[in-house]
Protein backbone atom coordinates (compact mmCIF):
# COMPACT_ATOMS: atom_id res chain seq x y z
CA UNK A 1 0.00 0.00 0.00
CA UNK A 2 1.37 3.54 -1.05
CA UNK A 3 2.01 6.20 2.05
CA UNK A 4 -1.02 8.25 0.68
CA UNK A 5 -3.26 5.53 0.10
CA UNK A 6 -2.21 4.39 4.22
CA UNK A 7 -2.78 8.13 5.17
CA UNK A 8 -6.73 7.82 3.79
CA UNK A 9 -6.92 4.54 5.73
CA UNK A 10 -5.17 6.21 8.45
CA UNK A 11 -7.34 9.25 8.39
CA UNK A 12 -10.70 6.89 8.20
CA UNK A 13 -9.66 5.07 11.22
CA UNK A 14 -9.26 8.61 12.89
CA UNK A 15 -12.72 9.48 12.13
CA UNK A 16 -14.07 6.35 13.51
CA UNK A 17 -11.83 6.68 16.69
CA UNK A 18 -13.04 10.40 16.78
CA UNK A 19 -16.74 8.91 16.44
CA UNK A 20 -16.39 6.74 19.16
CA UNK A 21 -15.15 9.69 21.70
CA UNK A 22 -18.06 11.35 20.71
CA UNK A 23 -19.94 8.29 21.93
CA UNK A 24 -18.17 8.67 25.21
CA UNK A 25 -18.60 12.40 25.32
CA UNK A 26 -22.80 11.91 24.26
CA UNK A 27 -23.41 9.40 27.77
CA UNK A 28 -21.31 11.58 29.67
CA UNK A 29 -23.46 14.96 28.76
CA UNK A 30 -26.10 13.17 30.30
CA UNK A 31 -24.38 12.95 33.93
CA UNK A 32 -23.59 15.66 36.12
CA UNK A 33 -20.69 16.62 36.56
CA UNK A 34 -20.20 15.79 33.09
CA UNK A 35 -16.46 16.80 33.25
CA UNK A 36 -15.51 14.28 36.23
CA UNK A 37 -17.40 11.10 34.60
CA UNK A 38 -15.79 8.33 33.29
CA UNK A 39 -17.35 8.93 29.85
CA UNK A 40 -15.73 12.01 29.88
CA UNK A 41 -12.56 10.65 30.44
CA UNK A 42 -12.59 8.36 27.76
CA UNK A 43 -13.62 10.50 25.32
CA UNK A 44 -11.30 13.24 25.77
CA UNK A 45 -8.46 10.08 25.85
CA UNK A 46 -9.57 8.91 22.70
CA UNK A 47 -9.44 12.25 20.63
CA UNK A 48 -6.10 12.95 22.49
CA UNK A 49 -4.90 9.43 21.19
CA UNK A 50 -5.57 10.45 17.26
CA UNK A 51 -2.64 13.57 17.94
CA UNK A 52 0.19 11.15 16.74
CA UNK A 53 -1.09 9.64 13.61
CA UNK A 54 -2.34 13.08 12.16
CA UNK A 55 1.73 14.18 11.72
CA UNK A 56 2.08 11.06 9.65
CA UNK A 57 -1.38 11.76 8.04
CA UNK A 58 -0.12 15.51 7.12
CA UNK A 59 3.28 14.26 5.31
CA UNK A 60 1.44 12.78 2.76
CA UNK A 61 -1.76 14.64 2.25
CA UNK A 62 -3.18 18.45 1.70
CA UNK A 63 -4.98 19.49 4.46
CA UNK A 64 -7.91 20.26 2.36
CA UNK A 65 -8.12 16.68 1.52
CA UNK A 66 -7.72 15.59 5.05
CA UNK A 67 -10.31 18.02 5.72
CA UNK A 68 -12.86 16.67 3.34
CA UNK A 69 -12.02 12.97 4.35
CA UNK A 70 -12.37 13.27 7.37
CA UNK A 71 -15.64 15.41 7.72
CA UNK A 72 -17.48 13.17 5.19
CA UNK A 73 -16.23 10.58 7.50
CA UNK A 74 -17.13 11.77 11.00
CA UNK A 75 -20.69 13.24 9.43
CA UNK A 76 -21.27 9.73 8.15
CA UNK A 77 -20.27 7.67 10.94
CA UNK A 78 -22.15 10.32 13.70
CA UNK A 79 -25.05 10.20 11.81
CA UNK A 80 -25.12 6.48 11.96
CA UNK A 81 -24.28 6.34 15.78
CA UNK A 82 -27.21 8.97 15.90
CA UNK A 83 -29.45 7.13 13.88
CA UNK A 84 -28.94 3.64 15.07
CA UNK A 85 -27.80 3.72 19.15
CA UNK A 86 -29.62 6.95 20.24
CA UNK A 87 -32.45 6.74 18.08
CA UNK A 88 -32.11 10.29 16.48
CA UNK A 89 -34.25 11.22 13.82
CA UNK A 90 -33.13 12.30 10.48
CA UNK A 91 -34.82 14.56 8.19
CA UNK A 92 -34.69 15.31 4.04
CA UNK A 93 -32.58 18.42 4.50
CA UNK A 94 -29.95 16.34 6.39
CA UNK A 95 -30.06 13.46 4.01
CA UNK A 96 -29.61 16.25 1.42
CA UNK A 97 -26.51 17.14 3.03
CA UNK A 98 -25.07 13.71 3.18
CA UNK A 99 -25.34 13.03 -0.21
CA UNK A 100 -24.09 16.51 -0.62
CA UNK A 101 -20.97 15.47 1.46
CA UNK A 102 -20.29 12.39 -0.22
CA UNK A 103 -20.38 14.04 -3.68
CA UNK A 104 -17.83 15.94 -1.90
CA UNK A 105 -15.53 12.89 -1.61
CA UNK A 106 -16.35 12.50 -5.44
CA UNK A 107 -15.53 15.67 -6.77
CA UNK A 108 -11.99 15.10 -4.39
CA UNK A 109 -11.03 12.06 -5.78
CA UNK A 110 -11.86 12.83 -9.21
CA UNK A 111 -9.78 16.22 -9.73
CA UNK A 112 -7.26 15.56 -6.32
Amino acid sequence: MSRPSLAVVVTIAFSAIGVLGDYFLKLASAREPSLRTGQFALGFALYASTAFGWVFVMKHLKLATIGALYSVSMVLLLTAIGVGIFREPIGGWEVLGILMALGSLVLLARFA
